[in-house]
């Protein structure tokens, strides 16, 4: 099958993407329909009351789909997709199954739900693949020119070779070269990166790829991310934006603490079980103490406990000290390992938030020590205090275990500069997603290796820039 051109591509991706949805959601809302109008006796929403029905399970399944991010077909791995579908498919069923005991006035039997849920699997594992399977067919990745800045920017290539499918960076070109010279290279390329370049280059490259529709990825400076959360001041003919800096309005925390009460205990209620059986497994395996304390900082600096499964032998830091563990850490318990897999070990962390000191969504809180550390090479780093730290976050789902300081202090900045009600459930859905994924737990030995293969890359280049002169 022929590729499309660059043109065709940017016209045609959004469309078939939203095609391929409304079309997966048309199926998953009959399989609905078969299912109440077989196997439950609703017979008086036989006439047009089967298509509220109908429109009410396809509006919710949009709706999880769109904030589970799993209609990215092409762009998310197969994977990512099929289990962003599962957990949103749940909960749209879990919803709607007492939704239907509602209009019933009973109980229903939940086994033809259970039934439906099964086929609307196989039928998203079977459309992710034929989906993106399709996506890479029809679309080329773009030939890309990375424009780097210093280490950190080249470090961006290594991230995104895995994920070749997608994306393919064949140049790479550092901001010492000046802006004639790379002007005469960004006409050979269909898209430019520009990561950690000085300001002033950053702009001219920028209007130059805006006035010649060159597609172009910056990566964000502190000071972007503060603007993409300022108000517009219209009340003159010049444009103004308004950077408070303030973090969240004494309105949004009002909201945000009501809403960590509420799930913090409705969330109690099918952890304590699971609680109870790690508790056990951790007092079996050698015998200390089940929990694990830990100084974290939050709001404005103020320190509090952290509660913890203890996933690492007893006193772990006592000749080692405060570090990160890494991949294969022979601190970390054989309970430890399958807990952190699936991040289980922060379960006691629910008692933390109910009783204030952190929320379900938030920056991560950090040890003093380590902060401080951070402080040095980046004083930003205390901005994220401006919010309570959190059991998930938006760097914590977008990042990973071994993601750079510099990168979660965007990651978290661009959470509280864009802060919502919506936000924080999108982020805690996606949350039941990145439980699942290896990715999201790769320890800071992969952090380190991707370092050295950066500089590996930035001496090889440096290498040939010097046999070419």
């Amino acid at each position: 099958m022929r590729k499309l051109s660059r043109g065709a591509y940017e016209d045609t991706k959004g469309f078939v993407r939203v095609a391929e949805t409304l079309l997966e959601i048309l199926i998953l809302t009959l399989l609905y329909y078969w299912i109440w109008d077989t196997k439950y006796d609703l017979s008086y929403f036989a006439y047009k009351g089967k298509y509220v029905l109908m429109g009410v399970y396809a509006v919710l399944t949009y709706i999880f789909f769109q904030n589970s991010e799993c209609t990215m077909f092409g762009h998310l791995s197969r994977i990512d997709l099929v289990l962003g579908q599962v957990i949103a498919l749940f909960l749209v069923n879990f919803i709607t199954y007492f939704q239907l005991c509602l209009i019933a006035n009973f109980m229903l039997s939940p086994t033809p739900m259970l039934l439906l849920y099964a086929m609307e699997i196989v039928v998203a594992v079977v459309l992710v693949q034929v989906y993106a399977g399709l996506y890479h067919k029809l679309y080329a990745p773009h030939n890309m020119l990375l424009i780097y800045g210093n280490k950190r920017g080249v470090e961006l290539k290594i991230k995104m070779d895995a994920r070749k499918d997608k994306y393919h960076i064949s140049g790479i070109l550092s901001a010492e070269e000046g802006y004639e010279v790379i002007i005469r290279e960004i006409s050979k390329y269909d898209a430019v990166i520009l990561n950690d370049i000085p300001a002033q280059l950053r702009n001219d490259i920028l209007k130059f790829c805006y006035r010649y529709r060159v597609r172009t990825y910056v990566a964000p400076k502190l000071t972007d991310i503060m603007l993409r959360g300022a108000k517009n001041n219209t009340l003159f003919d010049t444009p103004l934006l308004l950077v408070k800096g303030t973090g969240l309005t004494p309105a949004q925390r009002v909201v945000k603490r009501g809403m960590d009460i509420l799930l913090g205990a409705i969330a109690m209620i099918p952890a304590a079980p699971i609680m109870l059986i790690i508790a056990a497994a951790i007092k079996i395996e050698d015998g200390g103490p089940v929990f694990y304390k830990q100084k974290r900082m939050t709001q404005w600096g103020r320190e509090f406990d952290i509660l913890k499964f203890r996933s690492m032998i007893v006193d772990a830091e006592k000749y080692a000290g405060a570090v990160l563990a890494t991949e294969e850490d022979p601190r970390i318990t054989k309970v430890g390992k399958v807990i952190r897999a699936v991040r289980l070990d922060e379960l006691p962390q629910l008692l933390n938030i109910l009783k204030g000191d952190m929320s379900v969504v938030g920056p991560r809180p950090e040890r003093r020590v380590i902060a401080e550390e951070y402080y040095k090479e980046i004083p930003e780093f205390a901005y994220r205090l401006k919010v309570k730290g959190g059991l998930t976050g938006y760097a914590q789902i977008y990042g990973k275990y071994n993601t750079s300081a510099y990168d979660k202090l965007r990651l978290d900045l661009m959470y509280i500069e864009n802060y919502s009600l919506l936000l924080d459930v999108k982020l805690i859905i996606l949350t039941l997603r990145i439980l699942f994924s290896k990715d999201s737990t790769e320890g800071v030995d992969i952090a380190a290796e991707n370092a050295r293969k950066a500089e590996e890359l930035i001496q090889n280049l440096e290498d040939q820039n010097d046999m070419e002169k």
